[in-house]
């Protein structure tokens, strides 16, 4: 192991140190309850569990939905609505929000050494969504879900939603329900700034590449894996650590992430540029249409008021100094 490297890590990943310990741990499994959180600002009372829905089974996908999904309209979704359904009115009886989120991705989901609270991207958009559910203060019940465990999640009720940079794609939307896309990104590559590697080609080749298990990266590499061996982790940050400690030669993940984790360990770089495109969603399961049609409902509102839309308010918070130049969100695309 390098011990420079080793510095680095303590150095520049504070923010996330301790949540990416857990999730290496817990690797094939849903993480406990993190935390309730009552407001964006109030108080966190930890709770190491939280009562969960009953099991049940994954739901077979409807063919016909699933076969009219196609690369050209994957991203659309359900038209907004405040109306009250089934979904969204077990959440309201409950008096709380369960969410599938990151703690371990800088920008998008880490808990704040500050405040000890998660923040973010993808945290803020979170809030967004239980206020207009459950009002002002809301009780959010925050869970750490690995990459590969966001589906199962969903599909059990053992979260009301995922919030985790989480792409939509036709083999997920046969699996789960997603609102309209609120980020976009695109795959592309990791590296030491001194390595050979250009970008997704074959200077891959013989180089070890890693990526997070049942992510969109994985889907790629297995594709075409341009001569590299690939190495898949529970969560995209354990690449930054398998880079560190030299057991990867590249990473593979959405630009977006691997934007973030160049801004912890200023010794890599994105190399070439993004070769797909990654449209973000919140994601639900397949019978909460009601649920869907109210978290579009919040994204509209989201995404409106031009430069000082809260869209736009938490991007320069959150991410413009990694990523600058995006004017605004994607546009949302609808299904009926």
């Amino acid at each position: 192991m390098r011990a420079r490297g080793l510095r680095n890590l303590r150095a520049v990943l504070a923010p996330v140190a301790s949540g990416m310990c857990v999730m290496a741990a817990t690797a094939a499994v849903l993480v406990p309850a993190l935390v309730h959180e009552t407001g964006p600002a109030g108080p966190a009372r930890h709770s190491a569990s939280v009562p969960a829905a009953p099991h049940r089974a994954p739901r077979p996908a409807a063919a016909p939905a699933a076969a009219k999904c196609t690369a050209q309209n994957a991203a659309e979704s359900l038209r907004p609505s405040s109306d009250d359904g089934a979904a969204v009115s077990r959440i309201k009886e409950k008096g709380q929000l369960v969410v599938g989120v990151d703690q371990n991705t800088y920008r998008w989901g880490y808990r704040d050494p500050a405040t000890g609270k998660l923040a973010g991207f993808d945290i803020d958009l979170v809030w967004a969504i239980a206020q207009d559910i459950l009002g002002p203060d809301p009780d959010v019940v925050f869970k750490a879900v690995p990459t590969a465990q966001r589906v199962p999640a969903l599909q059990r009720h053992t979260v009301d939603m995922v919030v985790r940079t989480m792409t939509i794609n036709c083999a997920r939307k046969a699996q789960v329900a997603f609102s309209t896309a609120y980020f976009q990104a695109g795959q592309q590559v990791l590296a030491p700034k001194a390595s050979k590697i250009k970008a997704f080609d074959d200077s891959l080749r013989g180089k070890r590449v890693c990526t997070a298990a049942g992510s969109t990266g994985e889907s790629e590499l297995r594709a075409q894996r341009h001569g590299a061996s690939v190495l898949t982790v529970p969560n995209q940050l354990d690449c930054l650590v398998r880079l560190q400690l030299g057991e990867a030669d590249a990473v593979l993940t959405d630009n977006a992430l691997a934007a973030a984790q160049a801004a912890q360990d200023p010794t890599v770089e994105l190399k070439g540029r993004p070769f797909t495109d990654e449209p973000y969603g919140v994601a639900m399961n397949q019978d909460d249409t009601d649920l869907v049609r109210r978290v579009n409902k919040v994204l509209d509102d989201y995404r409106d008021g031009g430069s000082d839309s809260p869209w736009m308010r938490a991007y320069r918070t959150w991410l413009r100094a990694d990523l600058p130049g995006i004017s605004g969100p994607p546009s949302p695309e609808y299904s009926d």
